[in-house]
């Protein structure tokens, strides 16, 4: 039968999993299953697997459970292979290959950062800043302008917007780099210039908090800071 596999960990692993459901409309038990010094977090996978809020919380609240009491290495959601076998063969095969990533997690918890700036704001700073931009601002108003030159404004502020965010996105992720093990930036999405993860150890958990909560406190009023975590270390995984 197949299974759906939430986590990889060691086997010494406590494995206190009373009482958390799997996925599916009627979750099965979960159970391990087990190959050299390594162990797999599985159950029977559903017949029909979505990535409902149910089945999705189920799932995260499986890696929340483990990560209180060790490392655990998570899988992504909808992870399942055709039977236990087939789970302990690849456990056998990449034994070195999970243990030496269990390693590199031990310890540590997922943040994910992302970050934005009010539009009016940024469009003020280049206005203010571009006398470039300013010119052709004033002309498209007084009406005194040449036919291309509001294509040739928007270009003018694209180019500034991205270049100051890409600055801007630079700068937080230096500030922060000190107090991370690993750091996995993303191409943010909407009006976002900052999508990050930082792979953040125990011991430098609260330094990188307190550095974050201060880079928003500094950067004021018009940017929008959204700290995620601590989280099963996906991006690292």
């Amino acid at each position: 039968m197949a299974v759906y596999i939430y986590s990889i960990t060691s086997k010494d692993h406590p494995l206190r999993l009373d009482g958390v459901d799997g996925v599916g409309a009627s979750p099965s038990r979960l159970r391990t299953v087990t190959a050299g010094p390594l162990c797999a977090v599985v159950s029977d996978a559903p017949e029909e697997l979505r990535p409902e809020q149910r089945d999705i919380d189920a799932h995260q609240e499986v890696q929340r459970r483990l990560m209180a009491d060790g490392t655990v290495l998570p899988l992504r959601f909808g992870s399942t292979a055709p039977d236990d076998e087939a789970v302990r063969f690849a456990l056998e095969e990449r034994a070195d290959d999970y243990a030496d990533r269990l390693r590199q997690l031990e310890g540590c918890a997922e943040y994910r950062l992302e970050a934005s700036q009010d539009e009016e704001m940024l469009l003020g700073e280049i206005l203010s800043e571009s006398e470039v931009a300013r010119r052709l601002n004033d002309e498209i108003h007084d009406g005194t302008a040449a036919p291309d030159a509001a294509p040739r404004l928007g270009e003018l502020v694209a180019r500034e917007a991205r270049a100051r965010q890409e600055a801007l996105a630079s700068g937080v992720i230096e500030a922060l780099r000190p107090f991370a093990r690993k750091i996995d930036a993303d191409r943010p999405g909407g009006t976002d210039f900052l999508s990050v993860a930082f792979l953040v150890s125990d011991e430098q958990d609260e330094l990188f908090l307190t550095t974050e909560l201060s880079l928003a406190h500094q950067m004021g009023e018009g940017f929008d800071f959204r700290l995620d975590g601590p989280l099963p270390p996906y991006s690292f995984s």
